[in-house]
């Protein structure tokens, strides 16, 4: 199969809301953060989001609950170590924004912005949802990059996505209180059902926009699951003022 150019895997981003990017990090880089988030994490290097902290479900209930301090994200992955600043601003990252946006791209540091990891005990269920929905932009124009540092599929709780949910008009009704988009009706229930978990290798790297609804499963394999991630936008897209999407610099690269 021949290999996508980057405007062939735009395409595919503009039409399907998402697109995989296989062997974007090299086996060598892969274990390289792999083993920083490793090492950061047995040492509880803060700051850390912990399961307890959101309560999904599947979560532990409280800190004091047993798997109360299971990691959920290693936070501000930019500022965390050199390594993971080098691969959310290399410039492979820098040349798929700018040919997507079609301007300077921006890293947002309110968002995402996190080694996110997938602990098999206390990892949580994520459920549908929009990224839009935490975030104050002046447009809704928002890609997430996804990179797989290992194995990523629905037995150790990979991303699940509905193609082309990223253009739908979705009322509010049809998400709950928290924004979340409410299984329990027949007629999202129709669009979960076209739902796919792309199975990811290390190295492979996923890019979403903040519009499509996903979701993710719980981790049932015996080995924590490692995912760096970040969030981009154009020079022209700000951040609204007084918003948590303006609560940090963001980085020009």
């Amino acid at each position: 199969m021949s290999v996508q150019s980057k405007k062939e895997q735009i395409e595919v981003l503009r039409n399907q809301g998402f697109v995989i990017v296989p062997g974007l990090l090299s086996p060598e880089r892969c274990g390289e953060l792999k083993q920083i988030a490793q090492q950061q994490l047995r040492e509880a290097a803060a700051p850390i989001e912990f399961e307890a902290d959101l309560r999904y479900p599947g979560a532990p209930d409280s800190k004091h609950a047993p798997g109360g301090h299971t990691v959920r994200r290693l936070l501000d992955a930019y500022a965390r170590h050199e390594r993971f600043r080098e691969s959310a601003t290399s410039p492979d990252i820098r040349g798929w924004m700018e040919l997507y946006f079609g301007e300077e791209p921006r890293l947002s540091r309110a968002h995402h912005n996190c080694m996110m990891t997938k602990h098999p005990a206390y990892g949580s269920l994520t459920g549908w949802h929009r990224d839009a929905r935490y975030w104050s932009f002046e447009r809704d124009d928002l890609v997430s990059v996804w990179f797989a540092l290992g194995r990523e599929s629905a037995d150790n709780g990979a991303l699940w996505f509905v193609p082309g949910s990223h253009t739908a008009a979705l009322t509010s009704g049809r998400f709950d209180d928290a924004k979340f988009f409410r299984s329990d009706l027949p007629e999202n229930q129709a669009l979960i059902q076209t739902a796919v978990s792309p199975e990811l290798n290390p190295g492979d790297v996923v890019f979403f926009h903040c519009n499509t609804l996903h979701s993710a499963g719980k981790n049932v394999t015996n080995d924590v699951k490692f995912s760096l991630v970040f969030t981009y936008h154009g020079a022209s897209n700000v951040p609204l003022p007084g918003s948590r999407s303006a609560s940090k610099p963001e980085v020009a690269f």
